[in-house]
């Protein structure tokens, strides 16, 4: 007879829809829409996110906004450590004691931290392999950037989003939902959606659809421009999206006699629009940047 412990089954392991509720009654915790606080409550769920990410044994998993401990419990019951970063100070309170009692053999591979995601710069334990989470609504696209900028290690990521905010990340140049946040996040990665989410998994059910969004770590463009400045040119480009490039860039570049000789030196038509353009032109552009008038 085997002297080890099984494994703890799936069912015991994972949060269902009671054990939300339970652990809701008793933490005094009512979901907010200010913090876009939907917890997820089906265990098939948690896991198909887990297989989407293509976490394993060898990842250091950091995962944003664990709320009360889902997801963060089906990651660590796969990834070698997961860090958890929760803005709500009692909902991160009581999260470890849950992985404790859920998980205990793997509760030293588990680390949290009590932050705004968007004011964190460093983490506990090993270097983050990938980013999952189900990201807050109306925080998703700068959290996600954040992460990716400030996290070089984080090789993968798997964000559950609002459905439009996943169509935006995915889309190509060409696309009526082409934008900023799709231009930035094909920096650092390729982007692709990853499946649709309904709302009935949540609790309390949200009153929009979420997306699933795949980002694979890439290689940046190969640019002389840093990425602050390509930003720019981005952020300049969609201020106005019904403009043209030469008119969108004028104040970017001085005017748009300025914008149309630095879109000709990147080898761009200054009648296009900016949502035709891919990351690497946008680069190019930020290049040719015209060299402000010695006074």
């Amino acid at each position: 007879m085997s002297t080890t412990d099984p494994a703890p089954a799936a069912d015991t392991v994972l949060l269902g829809a009671s054990d939300i509720r339970e652990l809701a009654a008793a933490l005094g915790v009512r979901p907010t829409k200010q913090r876009g606080q939907n917890f997820v409550i089906d265990g098939n769920t948690v896991r198909r996110i887990v297989r989407a990410a293509e976490v394993t044994a060898e990842d250091a998993v950091v995962e944003v906004g664990p709320g009360l401990g889902s997801l963060t419990l089906a990651l660590l019951d796969v990834a070698a450590h997961v860090t958890a970063v929760e803005i709500d100070a009692l909902l991160a309170q009581h999260l470890p004691t849950t992985i404790a009692s859920r998980l205990p053999a793997r509760a030293k591979d588990f680390d949290l931290v009590l932050s705004d995601a968007m004011e964190v710069t460093e983490l506990p334990g090993p270097a983050p392999t990938a980013l999952v989470a189900n990201l807050p609504y109306n925080v998703a696209v700068p959290v996600l950037l954040h992460m990716l900028a400030t996290f070089p290690t984080i090789e993968r990521s798997l964000v559950m989003v609002q459905s439009e905010v996943a169509d935006r990340l995915a889309a190509k140049p060409g696309n009526k939902v082409y934008g900023v946040p799709s231009v930035k996040a094909n920096w650092y990665a390729e982007v692709k959606r990853a499946g649709a989410i309904g709302r009935n998994v949540f609790w309390p059910a949200p009153n929009v659809d979420s997306g699933l969004v795949s980002l694979v770590r890439r290689d940046p463009p190969v640019t002389t421009a840093t990425r602050r400045e390509v930003f720019a040119v981005v952020d300049a480009a969609f201020a106005q999206r019904r403009k043209t490039l030469r008119a969108a860039l004028s104040g970017w570049a001085g005017s748009p006699a300025a914008a149309e000789q630095a879109l000709a030196d990147a080898g761009i038509d200054h009648k296009l629009r900016g949502e035709m353009l891919t990351v690497e032109q946008f680069a190019a552009i930020a290049e040719h940047k015209p060299k402000a008038p010695v006074l």
